[in-house]
């Protein structure tokens, strides 16, 4: 019997069940925002200490949507889908028992799979009625923080004028380092400040076959407000070098990643995984 099938829906008082209601509203948050979540970041939001027990957590919400659906007499679609392996970018195979007419899911090639999640998430982004499922659960809406004085600090300091020799050093290394995007070491070192049509500079591009990989790096002594700064650069950098790519008659295919020499803010967690960025921190170089 898998896990999903195995758990029990959200109302009791297990500890898996009490993370399920926890989670839930995490889910919708990201289902109205159109964004996967992986495992490691939900656990964390949700103040679980190991990934790998999320398996009761989503077999309690996917029981729950399935006995919602009945009572409403209507398809509510497996919003688990949303979270997902950060490698295969795909959720466990658990998730068959509550997807429709996949009975050998397990057994499928990983474009097969990919090709049935993405039929689920866009049922999920496009249901219009997450919030009213999670009223009928009496759960709340998660909250999401007041990210506004960073741009309020944004506006009065030097934010992207002029470069420090530590963002420039550092800039450097992740170009010779490629192994710290996990891409291999035999590959060419990367660009440094591949400039744009638009005129925007990012601070290091790889290409490693078809994919371009960017990382936009913030040195040790990047503050709060500057990270905050750089998850909407890497939403920017996705969109025009995807753009470029386009015009030179490649088919877009861009990873863009936030490369922090320094721990990432647990303020900011929320607002990176909301806008889907991956994030790579605690790089040392050596001086």
């Amino acid at each position: 019997m898998g896990t999903g099938q195995a758990a029990e829906p959200v109302w009791g008082d297990k500890l898996y069940q009490k993370r399920a209601r926890a989670a839930l509203p995490i889910l919708v948050r990201q289902a109205i925002a159109n964004e996967t979540i992986i495992y490691s970041d939900l656990a964390q939001e949700i103040d679980m200490p190991n990934p790998r027990n999320l398996n009761y957590v989503l077999g309690s919400i996917g029981e729950t949507l399935k006995i919602v659906s009945t009572n409403w007499e209507t398809d509510i679609p497996p919003i688990n889908c949303l979270v997902i392996n950060k490698n295969t970018q795909l959720p466990g195979d658990g998730v068959y028992v509550f997807v429709d007419d996949v009975n050998n899911y397990k057994n499928l090639s990983l474009n097969q799979k990919r090709d049935i999640v993405k039929k689920e998430l866009v049922k999920i982004f496009t249901f219009s009625r997450w919030n009213e499922v999670l009223a009928y659960l009496d759960l709340p809406p998660a909250q999401n923080p007041d990210y506004s004085h960073h741009l309020r600090a944004i506006a009065r300091g030097n934010y992207g004028v002029g470069e420090s020799q530590a963002h420039q050093k550092f800039k450097e290394f992740v170009s010779k380092n490629p192994q710290v995007l996990g891409l291999p070491r035999s590959i060419a070192p990367g660009e440094v400040e591949f400039m744009l049509p638009s005129t925007d500079v990012v601070d290091v591009l790889f290409i490693h076959g078809h994919e371009w990989v960017v990382a936009e790096v913030k040195s040790h002594i990047s503050d709060l407000h500057d990270i905050y700064r750089g998850l909407y650069q890497c939403i920017k950098y996705q969109a025009l070098v995807e753009a470029y790519q386009k015009e030179i008659g490649e088919s877009p295919n861009c990873r863009v990643v936030l490369v922090l020499q320094g721990n990432f803010p647990d303020e900011l967690n929320i607002l990176k995984n909301l806008l889907n960025i991956e994030v790579i921190d605690e790089i040392t170089i050596d001086y």
